[in-house]
């Protein structure tokens, strides 16, 4: 799995980073960074967590 984020989407509000904060970080220049590309499947449910839960529907999970 590859985590893709649309950055002309992304508000950085860091609702991503509270759900899987080994994979999103919002740092200090308020811009989201990700952390992990192709986090570990076992990560799988978190991240699948994090896409629905972005209030600006900017991250996407693709299969590889």
């Amino acid at each position: 799995m590859k985590v893709v984020v649309d950055y002309d989407k992304c508000k950085s509000n860091a609702v991503c980073m509270g759900v899987v904060p080994e994979v999103f970080e919002v740092r200090d220049d308020n811009f989201l960074y990700v952390l992990q590309e192709e986090p570990p499947e076992s990560l799988r449910a978190q991240v699948e967590q994090a896409v629905r839960q972005c209030p600006t529907q900017a991250i996407s999970i693709e299969e590889d």
